[in-house]
């Protein structure tokens, strides 16, 4: 029987999160260290999340406070391992998270992703997730590459 577990990332997750880095291209694996070093330290309120399947980091979900609001965050990356897409580990990250943020008080959660076709798999997700899209800014990424803003109120 498959042990599935959400619990806060540790750094023994690193390598495994480093691969699903490199299998899905979010950004690339070698920042992540630096990225969650202040979170493991303890040095910021920031919310790292992994999900575990047998043991092994498949997924993760990066959360922040939004400077100068009161209880926003930003759901800054969620990454699942391709053979694990589809199977509803990033809906169980998310409302993983969204239960640590209301936890603490958290009214908002926001989350900004890509307008461009190849996005659009991720957009139909957030939907799903109860996500609403709140705004875009044209040409944010890139030319043509519009950012869409997505809301969920806590």
């Amino acid at each position: 029987m498959t042990q599935q577990e959400i619990t806060a990332t540790t750094a023994a997750d690193i390598p495994a999160l480093q691969s699903v880095l490199a299998t899905t291209g979010l950004f690339p694996a070698a920042m992540l260290p630096d990225m969650l070093a202040p979170a493991l330290s303890g040095a910021t309120s920031d919310i790292w999340l992994s999900h575990h399947v047998d043991g092994a980091a498949i997924g993760f979900c990066y959360t922040r406070a939004e400077e100068m609001t009161e209880g926003v965050w930003n759901m800054v990356a969620l990454a699942v391992h391709p053979s694990h897409q589809g199977k509803g580990t990033g809906a169980a990250l998310v409302a993983a998270t969204e239960q640590r943020l209301r936890d603490i008080g958290a009214r908002l959660l926001i989350v900004d992703t890509s307008g461009t076709e190849a996005f659009e798999a991720t957009r139909r997700f957030y939907r799903h997730n109860g996500y609403e899209e709140e705004g875009r800014i044209r040409d944010f990424w890139a030319a043509g590459d519009d950012k869409v803003i997505f809301r969920k109120p806590l």
